[in-house]
Order: structure tokens, then C-alpha cells, then sequence
């Protein structure tokens, strides 16, 4: 779509624009048949015939969910556990990030750029490492203290929150700033009192977005022992009692909707404030105070106690982990493995997101909230369709893989689908948000022509699209590459596959390889993806 800066940019500009542009795409066609080619989907076998009965028995139970009083109050008390890992993790990772950012931001550092990028590399490591293999090493410090399944969300999400809150501080005008440095304030005062007043609202509205995703990130962690909702979902799957299996789903669809509500109206009431301001509005303030005493309730339900930090077994457990894993094991067989199971990986994430965006991209219309008056079966068309995307995003990858198991022969494929069908929620929900956000007047001047709704769609709504679905797809792709990981654990292909295996035969010098490897691909598929949708802006 051309915007006045395109119209204003010279004659070469554009061309060369246009030409990148052209490029990355063309790209992005190359890379998912490359994908393509090395899932196997052509090559060999995939289907599993053996499975097939039992996937359909886990489907069918979905009418018919496990209502029993007990197991009902023991899914009452996982929600709980969940939900407090949830609070813990997402409140102090919100702390950890509110701490760095002004460290790491780009203004704090003034033209001293070395600086700047050593501080934005330390927070490479805690943010490459999905949370689950923080949960992984955790307990092998830990043991089964409630401390992993808080510190293992917290480390990641602290280093992604510090690096969105200097970014919002880089983009607030600079004028305090200036003006605090030109009166002697050191550049960590100016900032704190320059900048941060004014980028608080997105402070305020990406830290409820944490918490959001830490509800799903809780549920994760339940899955590698840490206890909750993902506990009881491992539990009932292991044991093929697929009642009890859409119960927990359920409730961690309602868990999810929960916090998906809650938050998007916090942070849209954040992004346009009423004329009173932020200090009278009751929502905002509110939301703070029910999460604060939140923090309290869960430090309270999960009675974790800071000695089990600091005790002996656990400075003992750091340093015998510490000596073990250095130096890393670097022999060719272990090379070798680690650059096939990277590049499962890569191709796993690619055509996850590949499927997605075609899922998302041909649900968008229903799944947009209709503007103005709709019938009946657009609207009940557009609240199932809704409803779908919620329980695909509410139920983890791993059960997912763990369900196309059933049908299709370990490898790429499996693991692949997983991360497309979950993606597939959280970018139908994104891209519908984006439909209803999007300029409604080219559709309004195709209606007024008498265009049918279908041809309001092509030519109206789905050319302005085209940018955001594209970076919407670019920036899933950056956590895509991340859940890999927590699907191969599960046994689904990549490199979590080797990741589980030498952490199973405790050969710590390999583990630390395997985890460089990882921290390595996450980079690189990071500045791909960033580069991508500067190209495409």
C-alpha cells in the first residue's frame, strides 16, 4: 500500500525500495521450499495408520470432558498453581526488565555504541533459551522447588521486557532528556526522570501482555514437572484418559480468555487514556493493585521460601554444574548432530509459521469483530470461529505434537504442524485484531459500487493487510524458532531432541554445545526476521 513517505520518496528510492522488497520475498519462497523438501513430506512415509483409532478417540472425548466432583477440584487447585506461577514470573520479570532497560536502552548510552551492544549481547542468552529449558536446568539446581517454575519465566521474559522497555524509551521524545543532561544529570537520571514518565503507558500495556503470556508459559512448565494445569494435562494425556485431558484443556482455555480480556482491555484503555488521565482512570489503577496483590497471594499460595536459593545443596548443585559443563564437548559426531537437528529445527519453524500465516490470512474476516450491523450467522460464524483460535493457542505445542504423534511418523512434519496449529491461534487472533484496526474505506467505497462481501474482501481489506500479516508472520517466526525446543523434548524432531537426550545421559559438556547452538540459531533467525520487516516497511 503506498503511503505519502513513498509518494515523497524519489523515483530511485522507490525502485530500490521495491526491489528489496521483491527480494525478501522471493526469499521467503525459497526458504519455505527448501522446508518443504526436507520434511520428508516427499520422500517417504509419513502417515501413521496404527494411530488413527486412537485420534479419534482423543477427539470425541471432547464432547464429553471428565465432570467428576474430584478431578474437578483437583483441576481447581492446578489453575491456582498456575496462575500463581504465572503472577511470580511475570511480576518479577517485569521488575528485571524495568531495571535494565535504562542500562541497555540506545539513549542512555549516547554515541558510545560498543557499549550499547555488549549490554543488548548479555541479554542474548536468557532471552535465546525457551523457558522450558530453563525449567530443565532449574531443576537440576533446585530440584522440584517452587522457585523453577517462577525463575524459569522469569529469566527469559525478564530479558525480552527489558529490551521492549529501551526500545519504548528510545522512541519517547527526548526533550526532558536533553534538557536534564544539559543541567548536569548523570545519563541514568535523565533517563529515569526524562524519559520514563512519558513512555509509561507502553510500559504499562506491554507488561500486562507478559502476563498474558506467561499464563501459557506456566501451563509449559507444567508439562516438564513444575506442577499446575500443565502437570495434570501431562498426567491424564500419559495415562490415555482423554476425558480428563479436554477438561484440563478447557480450563485452560477459560484461564486463557481470562487473561486475554483482562489484558487487552487494560492495555487499550492504556493506549487511548481518557480525557481525565491515567490518575482517574479506575481500570488501569485497578488492574495494578488486583496484580500486586496477586504477587502477595501467590508468594503466599506457593509458600517459597529465598533460603532454597541460597542453601548449601543448591551453591553445591551451581558449582558441580558449572565445573561439569566446561569445558563444551566439541567432537565431530556431536557437530554433526547438533547442525541436522539445527536445521530440523529451522525448517520446523519456517513451515509452522508458513501454514499459519495461510490459516490466519484465510480466517481474518470471520475472526475480525464485524464494524458495523451483521446477521446472525456472521456473528455466530465469527464468535465459533473466535472460540477455535482460543483453544488452539490454550492447548501447549508439545500436546499437540503429542496428539499428530498418533497419525504421523516421528520427524520435521510432526513437530512442524504442532507449532503451526498453536501459531495458527495466536496469529488468527492478531491478524483479526489487525482487520478491525485497518482503514474500512476502501471496503465502504466497494459496497457503495454494489461489490458482493467476497469481492469487498479481495480488493478492499486484504491488499492493506498484506504488511502487517507479513510482519505479524516475521515476528511469530522469532518465537517459533524458540518452541521448537519445547516440541523436540517431547520426542517431535529438532534440536530438543538431542537437548533432551544429553540432558538424560547428564553429559553436561554436550548440553552446553547443544545450548550455544541454540542461543546461536535464535540470533540468527532474530536478525533474519528483523531485517525482513525493515525491508517490508
Amino acid at each position: 500500500m503506498t503511503t505519502v513517505l513513498d509518494r515523497a520518496a524519489p523515483p530511485a528510492a522507490r525502485l530500490h525500495r521495491d526491489r528489496r522488497r521483491w527480494a525478501w520475498a522471493l526469499a521467503g519462497v525459497v526458504l519455505v521450499g527448501w522446508a518443504l523438501a526436507g520434511s520428508g513430506l516427499f520422500s517417504g512415509p509419513v502417515l501413521n495408520p496404527a494411530g488413527a483409532g486412537q485420534a479419534g478417540r482423543f477427539l470425541s472425548a471432547a464432547l464429553r470432558p471428565e465432570l467428576d466432583g474430584g478431578f474437578l477440584r483437583v483441576v481447581a487447585g492446578s489453575t491456582l498453581v498456575t496462575l500463581a506461577y504465572a503472577v511470580l514470573g511475570a511480576g518479577l520479570a517485569v521488575l528485571l526488565g524495568a531495571l535494565a532497560a535504562v542500562p541497555v536502552s540506545r539513549t542512555a548510552w549516547g554515541g558510545r555504541r560498543t557499549g550499547w551492544l555488549l549490554t543488548r549481547g548479555v541479554l542474548a542468552l536468557p532471552r535465546g533459551l525457551h523457558e522450558a529449558v530453563w525449567g530443565l536446568l532449574l531443576v537440576n539446581v533446585l530440584g522440584l522447588d517452587p522457585w523453577v517454575g517462577v525463575l524459569a519465566i522469569a529469566a527469559p521474559y525478564g530479558a525480552i521486557t527489558a529490551k521492549v522497555f529501551a526500545d519504548l524509551l528510545d522512541e519517547v521524545p527526548r526533550g526532558s532528556y536533553d534538557a536534564l543532561l544539559a543541567a548536569g544529570a548523570g545519563r541514568g537520571t535523565a533517563a529515569l526522570y526524562g524519559l520514563l514518565p512519558a513512555a509509561s503507558g507502553g510500559l504499562l500495556s506491554y507488561s500486562f501482555y507478559r502476563l498474558e503470556c506467561a499464563v501459557r508459559s506456566a501451563v509449559v512448565l507444567g508439562l516438564i514437572g513444575a506442577g499446575g494445569l500443565g502437570y495434570q494435562l501431562a498426567l491424564s494425556f500419559t495415562s490415555l484418559r482423554w476425558e480428563q485431558v479436554w477438561t484440563t484443556v478447557y480450563a485452560l482455555a477459560l484461564l486463557c480468555l481470562l487473561a486475554d480480556v483482562g489484558g487487552r482491555a487494560v492495555r487499550r484503555r492504556v493506549a487511548a487514556p481518557r480525557r481525565t488521565g491515567y490518575r482517574r482512570d479506575p481500570l488501569p489503577a485497578g488492574a495494578v493493585l488486583a496484580v500486586v496483590a496477586g504477587v502477595g497471594w501467590a508468594l503466599w499460595y506457593l509458600a517459597l521460601s529465598p533460603a532454597a536459593l541460597v542453601s548449601a545443596r543448591t551453591r553445591e548443585q551451581l558449582a558441580y554444574l558449572g565445573s561439569a559443563a566446561w569445558p563444551p564437548a566439541v567432537d565431530g559426531e556431536l557437530l554433526g548432530d547438533v547442525w541436522s537437528t539445527a536445521l530440523d529445527a529451522l525448517r520446523m519453524s519456517v513451515l509452522a509459521i508458513a501454514f499459519a500465516a495461510a490459516g490466519a490470512v484465510a480466517l481474518a474476516a470471520l475472526a475480525a469483530r464485524p464494524h458495523g450491523p451483521a446477521g446472525p450467522v456472521r456473528r455466530t460464524a465469527g464468535a465459533l470461529t473466535r472460540l477455535a483460535l482460543l483453544l488452539l493457542r490454550a492447548v501447549p505445542p508439545p500436546v499437540w505434537a503429542l496428539v499428530l504423534l498418533f497419525v504421523l511418523l516421528p520427524g520435521v512434519l510432526p513437530g512442524a504442524l504442532a507449532l503451526g496449529v498453536y501459531t495458527l491461534g495466536v496469529l488468527g487472533r492478531l491478524v483479526g485484531e489487525a482487520v478491525e484496526e485497518a482503514d474500512r474505506r476502501p471496503a465502504e467505497a466497494l459496497r457503495a459500487m454494489g461489490s458482493s462481501p467476497v469481492g469487498r474482501w479481495l480488493y478492499g481489506s486484504a491488499p492493506a493487510l498484506a504488511g502487517p500479516v507479513l510482519a505479524l508472520s516475521l515476528y511469530r517466526w522469532e518465537v517459533a524458532i524458540r518452541d521448537t525446543v519445547l516440541v523436540g523434548l517431547l520426542g517431535a524432531g529438532g534440536i530438543g531432541v538431542l537437548l533432551s537426550a544429553r540432558t538424560s545421559a547428564f553429559d553436561w559438556p554436550a548440553v552446553t554445545t547443544v545450548l550455544a547452538a541454540i542461543v546461536l540459531l535464535t540470533f540468527l533467525v532474530d536478525l533474519v526476521s528483523d531485517r525482513a520487516r525493515a525491508a517490508l516497511r
